[in-house]
């Protein structure tokens, strides 16, 4: 059980030189996603060597350019691939509308299926999940609709305790499965043997958190409480609270804030204002709230196991 998470672009507005709008991969429980899609995001994916053909399922969380103006032209490099793979492309209503016009105006030869799950609830929920990982919703508070993402691994079998077991003659390799289903084990003499006594815990399933373009949002915590990673925008230091709360975008401390009381284990902060040309401050600031602050930038991996 692990996760990884890749940096493809972590700055807000307009793309610069070196700096790339919101993208992210994600590599949790052996199960891939992109989250967001910002212009010059398959850029980035070539450059991280992000393989194209694991891309099954893609997050946006809002329509605004910065987040989504690059998944057309990722759609029609799908396409010149001869990719034949259905792919799940996740995003608000107006998202599947605005996609396929481009592609039918262009011309691409986007081929493959393309499904789209548009969503419309200003409440989380469960919009993808699988054997592996289960994904869920983040209502977020921007100037249109927008949602952050909840990953989470599922939770894996318990392991048989081959010590515990050897000391019932009774128990055969018959019952293992029952055994890792977590029944009890009743003998013949009708004493029950605990199933907590026959199994070890698996170990804690792990999650991460994207929070995307947001004002401050304290009814969030409940949903990404205990999170082992947390992404939340910090468009802005302290000093600009008056603007963050007028776009609709949070600060520093907001954000810390967010993570200190959801007890989350690490922060990641990003999409930062071009107005800044020093990041360091960020996470400087951040920490006076939060210590385990860490700051997004293109190519940067963080990983959890």
């Amino acid at each position: 059980m692990s996760i990884t998470l890749t940096i493809l672009g972590c700055h807000s507005a307009t793309p610069r030189i070196n700096a790339f709008p919101t993208s992210q991969y994600l590599e949790i429980n052996n199960s891939h996603f992109l989250i967001d899609c910002g212009e010059g995001t398959q850029r980035q994916m070539r450059k991280y060597k992000v393989g194209f053909s694991k891309i099954n399922h893609i997050f946006i969380s809002h329509l605004h350019g910065d987040h989504f103006y690059g998944l057309v032209g990722l759609l029609a490099t799908f396409g010149i691939l001869n990719r034949e793979k259905e792919l799940h492309i996740y995003g608000p209503k107006g998202i599947k509308e605005v996609t396929l016009l481009q592609l039918k105006t262009s011309q691409s030869h986007a081929n493959f299926k393309i499904i789209f799950h548009e969503l419309v609830s200003k409440k989380s929920e469960l919009i993808y999940e699988d054997e592996k990982v289960s994904v869920k919703t983040i209502p977020l508070n921007h100037r249109v609709y927008t949602n952050g993402y909840l990953f989470t691994e599922k939770e894996k079998s318990r392991k048989l305790h081959t010590e515990n077991i050897r000391n019932y003659k009774e128990i055969d390799k018959a019952d293992y499965l029952n055994i890792k289903a977590g029944k009890d084990i009743i003998l013949s003499s009708g004493e029950v043997i605990s199933n907590s006594e026959l199994t070890i815990p698996p170990p804690k399933p792990l999650s991460y958190a994207f929070c995307s373009d947001t004002s401050y949002k304290p009814d969030i915590i409940s949903i990404i409480e205990n999170t082992d990673l947390l992404y939340h925008e910090a468009t802005f230091l302290s000093d600009r609270k008056d603007l963050a709360k007028k776009t609709k975008h949070s600060t520093t401390k907001q954000a810390a804030k967010i993570a200190k009381e959801a007890n989350v284990n690490q922060l990641v902060l990003g999409h930062y204002s071009g107005r800044y040309k020093d990041i360091s401050l960020f996470k400087k600031e951040a920490q006076e709230v939060f210590k385990n602050t860490e700051l997004a930038e293109p190519g940067k991996v963080f990983s959890i196991k």
